[in-house]
């Protein structure tokens, strides 16, 4: 029976690092899932940055559980040369950082396309992060997502098969909510054996991203089961998206009027922490 550990994209308290780390020690958060630092994207810092990153996370007794990468956030026709440059650099920081766990997606479709016509292609750059990955001693964590490749759970659990399960899976519950997608137990049911560890968003199905359990996630459902299934302690990332999320309405493709409103977002995450606890199985 494996354990729960809370991790956090701390960015979603507070652009500035030091404050997220200050943050998710009075939450009694020993995790971050490492993805914005002081409003530059983890892929982007330099390596004098990452050690500055490391060293706050010594100080205030913190660990990173992933790296929240944008690796594979990319069109197909994008300069995949120069992003294989940048999964590079992001898988030395996981090292330095102390976290095996990188974050991932499956590509694009050049715009206009369907991204099930470009399966091999997916599967061709797919198979070069895993390769790069392999070579640094860190495991890629493919997420569910909008229009990628793997938006669906049959075709995340085609990723995890495919590559004999060296590209795990990050389980976000409310992105299949969004997707049209029952979480629980339909999505849960076929990926369960392939979950590296989950990122825990709320959603309603019309498109509105609302606080922990208060959706059609089934998040407390999902948790619960994995709590029984898992041999191992497993991370739960939470990533509520409370505030005003750019880019989100593009993404589901809709409008909408999110019935949860606050006025910061160290307000909306302190929220969706609260909510969370409340339903995490004892």
């Amino acid at each position: 029976m494996g354990k729960i550990i809370l991790s956090a994209f701390a960015d979603e308290y507070s652009a500035d690092f030091t404050e997220q780390c200050r943050g998710m020690r009075e939450f009694g958060i020993g995790h971050i899932e490492i993805r914005g630092v002081d409003g530059k994207n983890v892929s982007m810092l330099t390596p004098c940055e990452v050690k500055e990153v490391k060293n706050k996370l010594d100080y205030y007794g913190l660990c990173a559980s992933a790296i929240g990468s944008p690796i594979g956030k990319i069109g197909l026709d994008g300069d995949i040369d120069a992003h294989l440059d940048m999964a590079k650099r992001v898988f030395e920081t996981a090292c330095e950082l102390g976290t095996q766990y990188v974050r991932m997606f499956s590509f694009y479709a050049p715009e206009g396309k369907n991204i099930l016509d470009y399966k091999e292609h997916v599967f061709e750059e797919l198979d070069k992060l895993r390769a790069l990955a392999k070579s640094h001693g860190v495991v890629l964590c493919h997420e569910n997502e909008a229009e990628i490749y793997g938006s669906t759970p049959e075709r995340c659990r085609e990723i995890y098969d495919t590559f004999g399960g060296d590209i795990k899976t990050v389980f976000d519950m409310g992105n299949y909510v969004l997707e049209g997608v029952d979480p629980y137990p339909e999505a849960y049911g076929l990926l369960r054996e392939s979950i590296a560890y989950f990122h825990i968003k709320d959603a309603l199905s019309e498109g509105a991203i609302v606080p922990p359990g208060v959706g059609e996630a089934k998040i407390g459902e999902i948790l619960s089961e994995h709590v029984k299934y898992s041999e191992e302690d497993f991370f739960v990332s939470v990533e509520p998206h409370l505030q005003l999320f750019s880019g989100l309405n593009a993404l589901v493709g809709r409008r909408f009027e999110n019935p949860y409103k606050y006025n910061s977002e160290k307000e909306a995450f302190t929220d969706a922490v609260n909510k969370l606890k409340e339903i995490l199985p004892r």
